[in-house]
């Protein structure tokens, strides 16, 4: 194992300086008119401000090379090791549409990763080069509505074999992004063998075009009351979905593995940006306790509020050292070995980010809760997170089992 180290590369720092610099001044000014228009029209499809924002945004990181960033190990981005990716997430998770203009937004990050390492050429060509391009949106469909899918080997939706195609029956719900009018292609969990398979062989990927017959939107899920219009999480029936027998990725029973390779850097992609998050609510608290006056002195002055912005301080800077170690378990190339360093930081950054956001919000008071600041879509999007890609028991109950492990050669 190589020696650790966790700092910022020299070859990064004027990225990371160009990145800060965009979201900062071109970005971060333009989130709230963007998020103000979602209400304008059919509230899924993008208002002509909206696109002029987000494709004049997009095509000016673009022009500057700022894009592609979370392709490690890949000469499809700049080469950049997942330690190096997390500066630069921690950045974009400061603005809402921070990820997206560098193309480097979930999920599709973790498709476009599917489709590189297993894909056909023919995949390739229709799928991933435009969503590399930022052409197109796309969805991952895991988890179903009748079944605990933290245990995803309960995923049940029926994929039969029928002559040169598969048969798609059953619901998806939670599809992020299946809502937004650009997403052309879902990549599916779905179950192709028998109870007589191992239960880790039973299920596979297969990739589904958004406009193939059969396919329903049933509703948009909300979170904490909002859809999350025009991206979405919506509630999807398949009902007879042909789809070509080619589509289906590395071939039946291997869904598992390729599930362990999107799902691995996804995670960790999502903490630090929740870092970011952090960053950006202790940066808003520490400014409204100082311009902000009660009972005749700031409030930082008041209550434990020097407290919380000393807590809020030390947290973050712990999170980030996790992140950035589970980060460099990663380039290792041992994916078991790290798997144990993402659950830890997916339980702890989400939990971080929340509680100090929801502090920032009590310094606001009423407004804290209110569309006048990031803060509320900041914290349901925190508390969101605490379920996705696994929920806070199933990463404790991972990290758990790993330690025991150390003291008993039994399985646990």
């Amino acid at each position: 194992m190589s020696e650790m180290s966790l700092g910022m590369t020299k070859r990064l720092e004027p990225i990371h300086a160009a990145v800060r610099a965009m979201i900062t001044d071109d970005i971060l000014p333009l989130d709230h008119e963007y998020l103000a228009e979602v209400g304008v029209g059919d509230r899924w499809q993008f208002t002509p401000r909206q696109s002029e924002i987000l494709e004049g945004l997009k095509k000016k990181a673009r022009d500057a090379g700022l894009w592609n960033f979370f392709l490690t190990d890949s000469d499809k981005g700049l080469g950049l090791t997942t330690v190096e990716y997390a500066y630069l997430a921690e950045e974009m998770g400061k603005a809402h549409l921070g990820a997206e203009v560098f193309n480097c937004n979930a999920p599709d990050t973790g498709n476009m990763e599917v489709f590189e390492r297993y894909g056909t050429h023919e995949l390739k060509k229709r799928w991933l080069e435009p969503l590399l391009a930022g052409e197109i949106r796309s969805a991952y469909l895991m988890t179903e509505p009748d079944v605990a899918s933290s245990d995803a080997t309960n995923i049940s939706m029926s994929c039969r074999r029928d002559g040169d195609h598969y048969v798609l029956n059953g619901e998806k719900w939670w599809a992020t992004g299946a809502g937004d009018p650009r997403c052309a292609v879902y990549i599916v969990m779905v179950r192709t063998g028998g109870d007589d398979l191992p239960k880790h062989g039973r299920h596979s990927m297969i990739v589904v075009p958004s406009d193939t017959p059969g396919i329903e939107k049933l509703r948009p899920m909300q979170v904490y009351g909002s859809d999350d219009a025009p991206h979405g999480h919506m509630h999807i029936r398949f009902t007879d979905v042909r789809v070509p027998a080619e589509n289906l990725l590395l071939g039946e029973g291997r869904g598992f593995e390729i599930a362990q390779g999107r799902l691995g850097p996804g995670r960790i992609h999502h903490c630090m940006r929740a870092i970011g998050q952090a960053e950006m609510a202790l940066e808003l608290m520490c400014k409204r306790s100082l311009a902000r006056e009660a009972f005749g002195k700031p409030l930082a002055s008041l209550g434990a509020n020097f407290d919380y912005i000393a807590e809020a301080r030390m947290e973050i800077e712990q999170a980030r050292l996790l992140c950035l170690k589970a980060a460099w378990m990663m380039d290792q190339g041992d994916a078991r070995a790290a798997a144990p360093w993402i659950s830890q930081i997916k339980v702890v950054a989400p939990a971080m980010a929340l509680k100090i956001t929801d502090q920032a919000v009590q310094m606001f008071g009423a407004q804290g809760i209110s569309q006048d600041t990031p803060l509320a879509r900041s914290w349901a999007n925190l508390r969101t997170l605490r379920l996705a890609d696994g929920p806070d028991a199933v990463h404790r109950r991972q990290v758990a089992r790993a330690e025991l492990r150390r003291y008993s050669q039994e399985k646990i």
